[in-house]
């Protein structure tokens, strides 16, 4: 591989990174990838997986770093219900050298799971041949006409279906089809495993009236059936699983095209893709435009095919899209594989130098995606053409890079702008402040770059620096021109400032009140705002105007006529009976002694370790302060540490104790979790009255926390004093609490008949769930029903009926973490405010995007990270721009997939409600879960109720 075997700094590894296979059996490994000039993006990586933790790493590579074997997968004859062999889980970063703080997140193989990759396509294969069975038997009962011989070109076609009239008759069965791009993605589902067919075997489907095709009735089994009973019920379930592997498909086969024969929404389909590729994340949007018109689709059939040779000459650039290649060098043989999103072959271009590896494909079918190399000088040359650099006093501190809208397809339209890519902080604020356009009223909506750079200015620009800067640019003058000139500068110049400022405080609200730098730089400008006639003047009279329209997001705040000027006139509070946690808030600090022994004090919530201690033990002494969790790991904690309580992990507690009592000290038994479960509470529950709850307190939860707080949160709030990131803790801590509810409570159920039937329960929980757009909560309950100790309960599964197994395969399905989440993604793009994002693929994320690109480049703030980071918190804002509203007790679709009959159904909507089906009865229940942590204590637990 180009570029791997020249770097030699040591991975580092933190605590969520390993596999969590059993010792001896897994060798986790740091991957990088061979990068562009601004260096390669890496992966933190389990060997069973790679999407798991992406990080920018240099590495030296070894020839004792082979990966284990593939994704393994376990017994479909006993667990049909299976779909993935992988846990999820937000890991704490026990070892961390910062502050102490969740960080990691990690897919984990289950243990039983076989080395039985092909069982898991075979089984794919075998639904999909089912579901177009379905279609197959229901066009021919209801739609027979549109099978026939067929004449184009005085040639008769014998018993085939119009490409046109298959999408025009999909598309009246599936009411949630969005467009006919959709239609044919499911369609090319059934092309690629050779269940539909093109007369002249062409690989693509096409949505016209001259292309036909043929349903392969005979070879793939599609026997017509009439059974009327359950054929629409089946017609949905296949609709579904094409409608879920449709985009997949889809976009293959537009990769397939010739880059001169695709679209412009080809284009767009590929650009979305590009997003979420590990090889492209730290290129430019201008670049991935680009790219997207020159990829080509290249496959290889067999394991073992050399894709080039070392010492050959360069001709493209790979990235990997299915499948998995090894890394070889004369002399140390293998030295890497190189996994899904990885690439390779960039250096060779870019030194016009032989290649320096030898690429063997690792197994069968691999997918690439490859970018020839007059295409990749072209697209490099043209990066350089479109940047501007702005230079003072021979050094550059401003680097601009021009913009085309999408519409223009990379042309040279007349929408183009110019957008910050690096610079000094003061001409990052100088140039952004020119964008900032003001009307008559001051409506003009501020500029998305600006919001970006409030959103992150704490990252390169604190409030030392920042405040600074918007005074001096508040007082600036022109140095040439008439007074007119001077005078109407001046004023407009205050205007946007005021205007940006506005919308700074109206981004972090009372959040800007608990930093005194800014609190008193606001103090002061508000002084010279009232002073200021002229520009008073005008302020008021926007005010007034931008009140009638009641737009408030631009920033300014209450200015009435007889009121004095007031930045945090219309900062609220959020509305509900949770509060935000704030820096100067006091909490309850639950310390113990060696004895296990409690000892309770108020204290702020950023109190340091050091001011902890000497709360409680006088000074001079070797005391240290320690967290430790169920399983008895300890971590001490460092005294310049911050906010330790509130960032302590599930069924963690703080101890203090002596240096040589550490090794003593044991969890409390309460920290062991429940010995009894509560499976006779939850029967007299409704799963809805369940579910409801679990989102209205998630979304107590998910409204207290700050979006800036993951800014701090993925960069280490240790580098912003006086921050917190309590609230998003606190959210964060929640979804492990529930997924570990789930399996703690089905292990704890000895009765094998109501285990069956609260595991029903917490299936239709979850589809209640994502009716609910909770989809925090809904991946939390799917990850505990994945959980090892609840897959192996061969005997509660076979119980629950085939409809229920069918409905938590194809949830199953959304948690596929393939292609960077693509399942999970494409869902959320359908979804529209409000909801609940599934917060732990967000901070990845963001930790992918920070950790695979420097903060600086050539000494310059590299601005164009920050506006990917920003761009990922945005996305919590947008969840959020909608109020949410509690669900009505009206069925809906989550009721009707599970009206089975009586013997079977677990909720009733019945009037007359036993006591603990009040709300708050509810309410307590699910804001205060007892659970069980441990890992080999819930497996103990799960072979004692099932050997």
């Amino acid at each position: 591989m180009q570029g791997a075997h020249d770097h030699t700094t040591q991975p580092r590894f933190f605590e969520g990174t390993t596999c969590g296979a059993p010792s001896g059996q897994c060798r986790c490994v740091v991957s990088s990838l061979c990068g562009s000039k601004r260096g390669g993006a890496g992966a933190v990586r389990c060997c069973a997986l790679d999407h798991v933790w992406t990080r920018r790493v240099r590495v030296r590579r070894s020839a004792d770093w082979e990966s284990c074997p593939p994704l393994v997968f376990l017994d479909l004859r006993q667990k049909m219900h299976l779909f993935r062999s992988h846990n999820y889980q937000v890991f704490p970063d026990r070892h961390s050298g910062e502050t102490p703080t969740i960080r990691g997140i990690s897919w984990t193989p289950l243990p039983e799971a076989l080395n039985s990759k092909d069982t898991m396509k075979q089984f794919l294969s075998d639904r999909v041949v089912k579901a177009a069975r379905s279609l197959y038997s229901i066009m021919i009962e209801r739609n027979p006409g549109l099978i026939r011989d067929r004449k184009h070109h005085l040639k008769t076609y014998k018993q085939c279906c119009s490409g046109k009239e298959l999408v025009d008759w999909l598309m009246k069965q599936n009411d949630g089809l969005q467009s006919r791009s959709q239609a044919v993605g499911m369609w090319q589902v059934l092309v690629d495993e050779g269940i539909l067919a093109h007369v002249k075997h062409e690989l693509n489907f096409l949505d016209k009236d001259t292309q036909f095709y043929r349903f392969q009735d005979t070879e793939c089994g599609l026997n017509h059936t009439t059974n009327e009973k359950d054929s629409d019920d089946e017609l949905q379930e296949s609709l579904s699983l094409l409608s879920q592997l449709g985009p997949d498909a889809l976009l293959t086969m537009i990769l397939r095209k010739c880059p001169s024969q695709r679209s412009a929404e080809d284009l767009e389909v590929i650009y979305e893709e590009l997003l979420h590729v590990k090889a492209a994340a730290h290129l430019s949007t201008s670049v991935r435009k680009e790219l997207a018109a020159v990829l080509v689709f290249e496959s290889h059939a067999k394991a073992g095919t050399v894709l080039f040779s070392q010492g050959d000459k360069g001709t493209s650039w790979y990235i990997i899209w299915k499948g998995s290649v090894n890394v070889i060098t004369h002399g140390k043989g293998l030295v890497t594989t190189l996994h899904e999103g990885e690439d390779f072959g960039q250096l060779a271009l870019l030194n016009d130098a032989p290649r320096a590896a030898t690429i063997i494909l690792r197994e069968d079918n691999c997918h690439f995606l490859r970018v020839d190399k007059q295409d990749f000088i072209r697209i490099l040359k043209d990066v350089e053409a479109n940047t501007v650099r702005l230079e003072e006093h021979g050094k550059t501190v401003l680097v601009l890079e021009k913009s085309s809208d999408w519409a223009e397809q990379g042309g040279a339209g007349n929408n183009s702008k110019y957008t910050v890519m690096s610079g000094t902080p003061e001409k990052i604020l100088e140039h952004l402040l020119e964008t900032v356009k003001l009307d008559s009223n001051g409506n003009d909506a501020i500029d998305p770059c600006v919001s970006d750079f409030l959103l992150t200015h704490k990252v390169f620009m604190p409030s030392g620096l920042l405040c600074p800067a918007l005074q001096h640019q508040y007082k600036a003058e022109l140095s040439e021109g008439s007074d007119q000139e001077k005078a109407s500068y001046i004023l407009t110049t205050k205007q946007k400032v005021v205007k940006l400022i506005g919308q700074w405080v109206a981004l972090y609200g009372l959040l800007l009140k608990e930093d005194p730098i800014a609190v008193d730089f606001l103090e002061r400008l508000k002084k010279e705002v009232a002073a200021d006639f002229r520009l008073n003047s005008v302020l008021k009279e926007q005010f007034r105007e931008r009140r009638r329209t009641k737009i408030l997001e631009n920033g300014y705040q209450s200015l009435s006529r007889n009121q004095q000027f007031d930045w945090f006139s219309n900062c609220e509070e959020p509305v509900g009976r949770l509060q935000p946690i704030r820096a100067h808030d006091k909490v309850l600090y639950e310390i113990y002694r060696p004895d296990n022994k409690p000892l309770t004090l108020m204290l702020p919530v950023n109190t340091s370790v050091q001011d902890v201690m000497s709360a409680i033990v006088k000074p001079g002494g070797d005391h240290v302060l320690v967290k430790m969790n169920s399983t008895g790991e300890r971590a001490q904690l460092k005294l310049d540490a911050t906010a330790v309580y509130t960032a302590l992990g599930l069924n963690e507690r703080l101890f203090i104790c002596t240096s040589s009592q550490v090794d003593q000290l044991t969890p409390l038994k309460e920290q062991q979790g429940p010995e009894r479960g509560t499976t006779d509470v939850l029967e007299q529950m409704s799963s809805k009255d369940i579910a409801t709850e679990l989102t209205n307190y998630d979304w107590e939860l998910f409204t207290a926390m700050h979006e800036v707080e993951l800014v701090y949160y993925v960069f280490g709030r240790h580098k912003f004093p006086g921050a917190i990131t309590a609230n998003l803790e606190r959210f964060v801590r929640r979804f492990n609490e529930v997924q570990h509810w789930v399996v703690t409570e089905l292990c704890l159920c000895e009765d094998l008949v109501k285990r069956a039937i609260l595991l029903k329960k917490f299936i239709k929980i979850a589809a209640v769930l994502k009716e609910q757009k909770n989809l925090n909560s809904f991946f939390a309950v799917m990850f505990g029903l994945s959980n090892s100790a609840v897959h192996r309960l061969y005997k509660t599964w076979e119980r629950i009926p085939s409809k229920t197994k069918r409905v938590y395969c194809a949830y199953e399905r959304l948690m596929d973490p393939s292609r960077n989440h693509r399942a999970y993604r494409l869902a959320v793009a359908k979804l529209s405010p409000p909801y609940i994002p599934f917060m732990p693929l967000l901070l990845k994320d963001m930790t992918f995007i920070n950790e695979g690109n420097p903060n600086y480049v050539e000494k310059l703030v590299n601005f164009e990270k920050l506006r990917m980071i920003a761009k990922t918190v945005k996305i919590v804002r947008g969840c959020r721009s909608q109020p949410y509203v509690p669900s009505s007790p009206q069925r809906g679709l989550a009721d009707r997939m599970f009206l089975e009959g009586p013997a079977t159904r677990i909720s009733t909507y019945s009037n007359h409600t036993l006591p603990l089906q009040s709300p708050t009865n509810i309410r307590h229940y699910i804001q205060n879960l007892k659970v069980i942590d441990s890992q080999r204590k819930l497996t103990q637990l799960s072979r004692t109720i099932e050997c």
